[in-house]
């Protein structure tokens, strides 16, 4: 399969495909793990505090992100190199880098080298099902999870 071409099953499918569920439940070990190495001092305040705030964060920047880096630059990278490794693409690859290396100005380095790994999920399944509706949603997922532990 190509990067960008449709995968197994396209459109809102991906809630049936069992590699989209686990890409869910890895969420709750990742979180808890944070909570361990930085346990939350303000978990789900933010939910209360600023509500707005949290709907952008976890809501509307995912949206955007995704239309950029996964519909745009993964889309076109794919167009450009056709290459894989395994179930990786080199678009999902060298988006995954831009993506991190585009969150160093805010966050120091340790946590925006962290993004790539999701960032890489979030790519993995925008080749398997071709759209934006899977990586939307675990990007939603991720972010929702991880600002109600650690509100802005």
């Amino acid at each position: 399969m190509t990067a960008g071409a449709p995968g197994p099953s396209a459109g809102a499918a991906f809630w049936r495909d069992p590699r989209f569920g686990l890409a869910l439940a890895a969420a709750l070990p990742v979180w808890l793990a944070f909570t361990l190495v930085q346990p939350p001092e303000r978990a789900l305040l933010g939910l209360w505090q600023d509500p707005g705030r949290l709907l952008y964060l976890a809501v509307a920047l995912p949206i955007l992100e995704e239309t950029a880096f996964r519909g745009l630059v993964q889309e076109g990278l794919g167009r450009l190199i056709r290459r894989r490794w395994g179930p990786l693409s080199a678009a999902n690859l060298g988006t995954s880098a831009v993506f991190a290396l585009l969150h160093l100005p805010v966050h120091p380095p340790l946590w925006a080298a962290s993004v790539a790994a999701p960032s890489l999920v979030f790519g993995y399944f925008k080749d398997r099902h071709g759209g934006l509706g899977a990586p939307v949603a675990l990007h939603v997922f991720y972010n929702a999870g991880f600002f109600l532990l650690y509100p802005p």
